[in-house]
Formats: C-alpha cells, structure tokens, sequence
C-alpha cells in the first residue's frame, strides 16, 4: 500500500485529476442548468448562480476600477463598456472557472497542512480574479477588435500568463516545505 500513502506521488496525481475533473465537469453542468436551455432550471438559477454572481462581481470592480482612472464605463449583465472605447463580452470562459478548478485540485490533492491549503487556495484565488480584473480593465480601454490578433486571442495569452503564474506559486510553495525539511534535518 506504499503506492497511495499520504505522500505518494500516485496518490496525488489520482486526487488531483480526480478533483480537477469534478470541479471542471460541475461547472459546466452547473452553467448547462442556469442558462436558458434544454436543461434550464429557474430555481437554481434565480437563487443559486454562482457564475453570475462571479461576471457580476467582476464586472462591477472592473467598471469602478476604470472609472476611478477618469472614464466612463457602464455594465450590464454580461458587458461593460467604456465611452469612446468600446465594450468587451465577459461570457463563462472568461470567468477563469476552469483555471480556478485546475488550481484548487492541485491545492487540495497536494500533501500539506491544512492551514497552508486553504490559505493558498484563498490568496491564489483571488490572485486568479485579480489579474482577472486587471484584463478586463485593460481589454475595456484598449482593446480594438478590428486589429485582434489572428495568431492568438486575448484569452490564450491570458490563459498562458496565468498557468506560468500559477506554476511559479505552486513552486515556491512547494519549495517552501522543502526549506523547512532540509533545515530540521541539519539540526
């Protein structure tokens, strides 16, 4: 039984991909019976929504933000738009649900204390929403569809700089145990 103990490598990739699939594969069931459809259900939807609560959020922080700056932005339920610049559709991928289903597995299937998993987890998180908004903010007041990039989208570069960001944090994190580790075994 040494393959699934708490610190077996085996164990860990079991859990995280096992978590990883249940947090992807809810959100999208979840999203399937909010939205107006085949599968809808209005009681879930009107008082369980998540993922509009989280465009909300989002939506309404990226608009201050950008009006504290000294532009004009309004939103609606899925848009925000500046004055003179433009508006940007924040539909479900742009909600980072998936990003934020591969860090919490990880987070959680990673054998450590629980104190400095839900601490992580919480400070990744909303590190995650954070550049989030950040993008928004940017896409909203300088973003122009007409020169877009063929080659790549603003949610693939997006997508890139947040996993590198996310791969940096997982390793000093890590790394933060070893230290520990190394340090008691010279005492």
């Amino acid at each position: 039984m040494k393959r699934f103990d708490r610190e077996s490598p085996v164990r860990f990739v079991v859990i995280f991909l096992a978590l990883f699939a249940v947090f992807f594969y809810f959100n999208i069931f979840f999203f399937s019976i909010t939205s107006h459809g085949r599968h809808y259900n209005a009681f879930i939807d009107e008082h369980f929504n998540y993922i509009r609560l989280l465009r909300h959020v989002l939506l309404d922080i990226s608009a201050q933000i950008i009006n504290s700056l000294g532009y004009m932005a309004i939103t609606n339920d899925m848009e925000l738009l500046v004055a003179g610049h433009g508006a940007i559709q924040v539909v479900y991928s742009c909600l980072g649900l998936g990003v934020m289903s591969f860090f919490a597995a990880f987070v959680i299937a990673y054998p450590k204390k629980l104190k400095a998993k839900l601490l992580f987890l919480f400070l990744g998180i909303l590190c995650i929403q954070l550049l989030n908004i950040l993008r928004f903010v940017l896409l909203a007041i300088f973003w122009n569809k007409k020169r877009g990039s063929i080659i790549m989208d603003h949610h693939t570069i997006f997508n890139i700089i947040i996993y590198v960001i996310i791969a940096i944090s997982i390793y000093f994190w890590i790394r933060h145990d070893d230290k520990k580790l190394v340090s008691r075994a010279e005492n």
